[in-house]
Parts: structure tokens; sequence; C-alpha cells
């Protein structure tokens, strides 16, 4: 009996010890202050957006070259890629056939020009009619129109350049047997000082550059639209900055797409005919509210930022985001300028909760992804 009093004593004062240890603890906790979240002020801010699209590259000039005579190559003058200035002579086409066709035919002028000197005198003295003379005449400029026409021909096969550019691929060598129906030109020769890039706009696409781009037409709206970049096909930027020229202003039945054309300087030549790339086009948000995504989260399929009340407690609330450019959020509605938002760690928050706020500003938040923006 007297070890069950004394057990029960012990397990007594066990529970006092236990008891006060555990009211000690929690009044330390209802000392502790609320966990420390950073929090920015909302502001507005002017950023530059990208998207790219798909891009060919044509020189603005590109002149196909034909033969305009049935010939064989006899010489081939220039090499791919030459420089070569307009009327240059690029191909010599073998002429003997057409040499000998116009000996004929200068042969044939100078029999018909026999018949009319020895016909005039005759009309003059009346011995025969000048219905004679007129006829010869007329086979006189027969013969000298065949000849004219033979000649040209023989000067047709020297092939010159028509435009100053360099030389594309040569499609026929010497020996070739060549024609004016040819489908395939000889060669091409492109002005490459400028080039021009093509691209195509989906139908949303085009719709938000209408929208968005300054002007009353669309003639305007692409003398107002800012330059764009030009990334090449191995992922370098091109130097130049190229101008929007021409849209067509339709949409495309069959690819749903609005086609555009852009024109770059090209000092150096390094764009020729049949590069591809990548243009890119910005889009200018003005005095737009921007976030970064990391101060966001999705709760069933809405985007959502945590902004902190006057009692320093936060609240969710669903923002309407107008556009994703890269580690930011374009906000279209659901916070104003002055709201404060937690701007990191929103995934250990809850409604109403309070927490300790660090204020930081907001320009430092968006400092790591500055570079990819125009301010």
């Amino acid at each position: 009996m007297e070890k069950i009093r004394l057990y029960s004593i012990a397990t007594l004062c066990l529970a006092i010890v236990l008891s006060s240890c555990g009211n000690k603890q929690e009044q330390q906790a209802a000392k502790m202050p609320p966990a420390t979240f950073p929090v920015a002020q909302v502001s507005h801010k002017t950023v530059t957006g990208f998207q790219e699209y798909p891009t060919n590259i044509e020189g603005i000039v590109n002149s196909d070259v034909r033969a305009k005579v049935s010939g064989y190559i006899q010489k081939v003058l220039v090499d791919e890629g030459q420089k070569v200035r307009k009327g240059q002579v690029l191909f010599k086409l073998e002429t003997q056939s057409l040499s000998q066709d116009a000996g004929a035919a200068k042969a044939r002028i100078n029999v018909a020009k026999v018949e009319v000197d020895k016909l005039i005198p005759l009309v003059e003295k009346g011995i025969i009619s000048s219905v004679q003379l007129e006829t010869a005449k007329a086979n006189l400029a027969q013969a000298q129109a065949n000849y004219s026409s033979i000649a040209a021909n023989i000067g047709y096969a020297t092939v010159k350049s028509p435009v100053d550019g360099y030389v594309g691929a040569i499609k026929f060598r010497e020996g070739s047997l060549v024609s004016a129906n040819d489908e395939t030109p000889l060669t091409t020769v492109s002005d490459i000082k400028q080039v021009y890039a093509f691209f195509s706009l989906n139908e949303a696409d085009y719709l938000n550059f209408l929208q968005n781009t300054k002007g009353n037409n669309l003639e305007e709206k692409i003398a107002n639209f800012p330059e764009v970049s030009l990334i090449l096909a191995n992922g370098t930027m091109y130097s130049e900055k190229g101008k929007i020229e021409t849209s067509t202003g339709q949409i495309n039945q069959n690819t749903g797409t609005v086609s555009f054309r852009a024109v770059f300087n090209n000092p150096n030549q390094l764009l020729t005919n049949g590069n591809s790339g990548k243009i890119q086009v910005p889009t200018i948000y003005e005095n737009a509210t921007v976030i970064p995504q990391e101060a966001t989260y999705e709760q069933q399929g809405n985007i959502m930022v945590f902004k902190l009340s006057k009692n320093n407690t936060v609240s969710s609330s669903i923002i309407k985001v107008k556009a994703n450019v890269n580690n930011l959020y374009v906000v279209e509605s659901g916070l104003k300028e002055g709201d404060k938002i937690v701007v990191t760690g929103v995934g250990k928050l809850r409604n109403d909760m309070p927490i300790t706020p660090q204020e930081v500003a907001f320009d430092s938040v968006l400092k790591p992804i500055e570079k990819l923006f125009k301010n």
C-alpha cells in the first residue's frame, strides 16, 4: 500500500512538472513573431517582350539568268558566289550555225539591193511599172529584217548579267545544251546589299499586332512598328536591325497566317539567298503592371497572388495575365499600383495568415531578368 501511495505522488509531481514546461513553451511560442516574408509594392513599368517566327532570307533583287537562244554552252566565265556587274558576260554559247545563217542572210540582202538598184532607172524611164520596184524594195526590207533577227540571236549567245550582284548556283556547265524554253535558269544573280526576311503571323498574333500598334490603317501601323531582330541559324543574333516593310494584310485560307516582309542591311554579305533563321518581333507593354512569376501560384486553373493587408495578414487574389514574358507576368487585372504582394515563398502561405513583412524594392525583384527587357 505504501508503495502504491509513493508511486501516485511521484506521478502527480511529474504531471505538474510537464504541465509547467508545456505552459512555458506555449507562452514562448505565443511571444514569437510571425514568419518573415519579402513583400514589394506593385508599380508600373514599360517592358518589351519578344516572339519568334521562322523566316526565309532572299536578296532584294533575284534575277534569273536564262538563254534567249538554243545552243551549247561554249564558256562559263564566272564562278558561284562571284560578285558581278550589270552587263558583265557570264556565259558564251556556240554561234557557228548562227554565223552561217547570218552570212546567208547578208548575201540575200545584197541580192535584193542589186535588184532594187537595177529597177530604179527602169521605172524612172517608164520602161516598167513602179509596182515591180516596190516589190523589190519589200524583198530588200524582208532580207534586212531577217539578217537583224539572226544578228540579235548571235548577240543573245553572249549571256550577260542583268543586275549588279552575286552569282548563285550554276546549273549548267560547258558543253550543256540550253534553250529559251528551259525551266531551270543558267544561274541567278542576287543583289544582297540588303535582304528580305519573309515570315508569317497566325491570326491571333496578327490581331494583336493590329490592336496594339499605333496607326489608323495597316500602312501607318507598319510604319510605326519598332525594329525587328534576326536570329541566325547558328543561334547568334544578327548585328543589323530590320524594319517591317509590307504585309499582305490577308489571311491565307490554307495556312491561317498573314505574310510579312522585313528588310535588313547586309553590309558584309553575311546573308544570302536561302538563309534561314528566326525573326524576333517585339511587343511593347507600356506602363504595364508586371510581377515575377515566382510571386504567383496556380489554383484550379487560376493564377493567384498573396496581397498584404493593413494588419499584416495575407489574402489570396486571382489575377488575369495578359502576357507571359520569360520569367514575368504582364497583369491585365487583379492588381493595381500600390498593392503589396509577397514576392517569394508563396507556397508556405495560406489565407489570412499573419506574417512579418520585409519590404524590398520592386526593381530588385525584377533585377535577375532585367536584361531581357527594354525600359
